[in-house]
């Protein structure tokens, strides 16, 4: 245990002081944050108290809809604050965790913005969270270098580097190794306190500024939570207000009723909208849990071109853009295939596809997680955006309504599929258990939300006993027959030593434990952050 803490009152760091620890967990750092906590704290609180108030009506289907006390938001003519030149071309960007490697890397990649993530590509082991503080601090400085121990290669950054955004976790998520009068502080309170206070200024002095991603909202309410944190931290540290921008990403379904009015609450702040298709997807799932009619086919099936996915896309495009600001693109979760060139060139077509129809649309910018997918996004939008963005197409030919919002894909419910999502949800579980929360599986890049989407599928056919194109229900005891045939097959595919060093004997355990419970839990990453052994 570290002792860092004892000058700040009220204020206990659990977690083991490591190298260079002390750089990040400073007094001075330590009270910016112990302010944030006892001042926003409550709120937070509350806010997730009211999330769990609101499901009873989201599943009685009543509550669903754009709001009527809000309508004058919606209807008024504003438009959130002017960009910074750092942030009117976003083309690309690319996201990963907070490990030294991946920075460099991504910072290295060629796209216009990298987003370091202490959220879904991240486990958040004490040391992967403050060695990510560590981390951004020294690439903010462009300090930061990594020599491979196994080659001896040298990684630094070049002359030129993509933009940096930070995204901190989600109100849902605590973080237990430090408290704050005695309670585990809000983790989106603790990553972006820590990485402001140590960085705010110092990206202002080098001509850009502090700029982040915001996951996971539900309600416009907790854009205002955000706003109100930063306008706290800016005249704590003496920044100008208005100087920190923040994209949301439009990841839950009831968000998707209120994106005029989340922008409206960060006006100030704002930097747009990103379509978080994964977590989407996911939250399409949980949100209507208890709706039989809102059963999806496999996951595969799930695509951007169709029913809700494609409703939201075009909505948050008309929204961004009447609101003077950028409408991001979804994730590309394909990787590079090297061992299989047919197989490759038909992901790289996938690609392409999905980032046509997203510039074609009028999105002004789109994801990819593979440095290698840089090349292939950058050539599809500089094709077709020869601006910096296209925030001028202003889409007033789209129309969305909250039926299109819900309408759900179809196609068909298959025992591969449901194979799928049991492979890929226990292996990304354990692997998450091990500290890495960033895993290619399959030829997919897959992170918490991915997870989640098979999680909550497999929970989902079993709860209302789906029948698949064979003709046979997914009961309780066809999926532990399926569980346990495919733990024998990921035996076999990363060898006996691998399975037997691993968790996954504790990750399909609570695969299963989370795909049979009688009610959904709202997110995987609750249970499985009491099993992390930092």
């Amino acid at each position: 245990m570290t002792t860092t803490a004892a000058t700040v009152p009220g204020v206990e760091v659990k977690g083991a002081l490591r190298d260079r620890f002390d750089e990040v967990l400073t007094p001075a750092a330590l009270a910016f944050v112990a302010d944030l906590v006892r001042t926003f704290g409550p709120r937070v609180d509350a806010l997730l108290d009211a999330r769990r108030a609101r499901q009873s009506g989201f599943d009685s289907g009543e509550g669903w809809g754009f709001l009527a006390e809000t309508a004058d938001v919606r209807a008024g003519e504003w438009k959130v604050a002017p960009l910074p030149p750092a942030l009117l071309d976003r083309r690309v960007e690319i996201t990963g965790p907070v490990d030294r490697k991946m920075i460099i890397n991504a910072l290295n990649s060629g796209a216009n913005v990298f987003m370091a993530d202490f959220e879904d590509s991240n486990s958040p082991t004490w040391e992967n969270v403050i060695a990510g503080q560590v981390n951004l601090a020294d690439a903010v400085r462009r300090t930061i270098t990594y020599t491979a121990p196994e080659s001896g290669r040298r990684y630094a950054l070049n002359e030129r580097t993509a933009t940096l955004l930070v995204r901190p976790r989600g109100w849902h998520l605590r973080e237990r190794h430090v408290t704050v009068d005695g309670r585990d502080v809000p983790a989106g309170l603790f990553d972006f306190g820590l990485f402001f206070f140590h960085n705010g200024k110092e990206q202002l002095a080098r001509g850009v500024g502090p700029y982040f991603y915001l996951p996971k909202m539900e309600h416009h309410a907790e854009a205002q939570l955000w706003n109100d944190v930063f306008l706290r931290a800016q005249e704590a540290l003496g920044i100008a207000r208005g100087t920190i921008k923040a994209t949301v990403l439009i990841e839950t379904l009831p968000a998707a009723f209120q994106m005029d009015e989340i922008l409206y609450a960060l006006r100030e702040h704002s930097s747009g909208l990103n379509c978080g298709r994964w977590d989407y997807i996911f939250s399409f799932i949980k949100k209507r849990a208890n709706d039989a009619s809102a059963l999806l086919p496999d996951r595969a099936q799930v695509t951007m071109d169709r029913a809700f996915l494609r409703a939201y896309s075009l909505l948050l495009i008309k929204t961004c853009h009447r609101r003077g600001v950028h409408a991001m693109g979804g994730m590309a979760a394909q990787i590079p295939i090297k061992d299989d060139p047919a197989a490759n060139e038909q992901a790289l077509a996938r690609v392409r596809a999905d980032k046509l129809r997203e510039v074609t649309d009028g999105h002004d910018g789109t994801w990819v997680a593979h440095p290698g997918l840089v090349g292939i996004a950058r050539e599809i939008f500089d094709a077709h955006m020869k601006g910096p963005n296209q925030i001028d197409r202003t889409r007033d030919d789209v129309s969305v309504t909250r039926e299109q919002l819900l309408e759900v894909h179809d196609g068909v419910r298959t025992d591969a599929g449901l194979r799928h999502n049991l492979r890929v949800g226990v292996q990304y579980l354990e692997a998450w258990l091990r500290g890495n929360g960033c895993v290619p599986l399959y030829n997919l890049m897959e992170d918490a939300a991915t997870a989640e989407i098979s999680r909550a599928q497999v929970w989902q056919w079993v709860r209302y006993g789906v029948t698949t194109d064979d003709g046979r229900a997914v009961t309780a005891a066809r999926f532990r027959e399926a569980l346990r045939e495919e733990m024998a097959r990921v035996r076999l595919e990363v060898g006996e030593a691998r399975f037997t060093q691993g968790r996954f004997e504790e990750a399909s355990a609570l695969f299963e434990q989370l795909s049979l419970a009688p009610t959904f839990e709202d997110f995987l990453t609750l249970p499985a952050y009491g099993l992390l052994r930092d």
